[in-house]
């Protein structure tokens, strides 16, 4: 009967060990989600319809209509984040229209995608950025950026992109990946990543 009881205790601790080790959870199952494939794997995120609809609708938009696709991250800062979203890949381009700010209480942690902006905080349009780890940087971001997901699956991925070695970029910043990483395809998807 000991070791019965004993194996059901190691039996529900390798459950809970397993539970916790697992990625973030949806945050409201009404969100839709987006896979992002890059060549070094794949993303799934949630998209925050519930706290910045005016900024998942327009990242759907373009994603359905494959702005995205073949884009690079153009801007990899370590232990930071990465940004893509530009079709001029270098931070200068967009689709043409600006997004009104939906500044929101949700912080910048691992894995949150946010919108990249000019200084006017009514200037985002389709570039975007993940965050690579919750540290005093990405603290400076909450409330002043669109926070409108967040990584389900792919943390290793994110991560890889993320110790890409970088170059100067033209205007002085190290952060331009040595080597091209592209954003293959973006996509809706279910929670695995199959495309819907």
């Amino acid at each position: 009967m000991k070791r019965l009881t004993f194996i059901s205790l190691v039996l529900i601790s390798i459950i809970l060990v397993a539970s916790g080790c697992s990625e973030t959870k949806m945050r409201n199952s009404d969100n839709p989600i987006v896979t992002i494939e890059t060549d070094f794997g794949k993303m799934v995120f949630e998209l925050y319809r519930d706290v910045a609809p005016a900024h998942v609708d327009s990242f759907l938009a373009r994603t359905d209509e494959g702005f995205y696709d073949s884009l690079l991250f153009f801007r990899i800062i370590k232990n930071f984040m990465i940004q893509s979203g530009d079709p001029n890949n270098n931070g200068t381009g967009g689709a043409g229209y600006n997004l009104e700010a939906e500044f929101n209480e949700l912080p910048h942690i691992e894995g949150t995608l946010s919108m990249a902006r000019g200084y006017a905080e009514n200037s985002a349009g389709t570039q975007f950025f993940i965050c690579l780890a919750r540290n005093s940087k990405t603290e400076y971001l909450d409330g002043k950026y669109t926070v409108f997901g967040q990584l389900l699956e792919g943390s290793e991925t994110l991560q890889e992109i993320g110790a890409v070695p970088v170059e100067a970029q033209p205007h002085g910043e190290v952060s331009r990946p040595k080597e091209p990483v592209y954003l293959i395809k973006a996509y809706r998807s279910d929670i695995n990543g199959n495309p819907l």
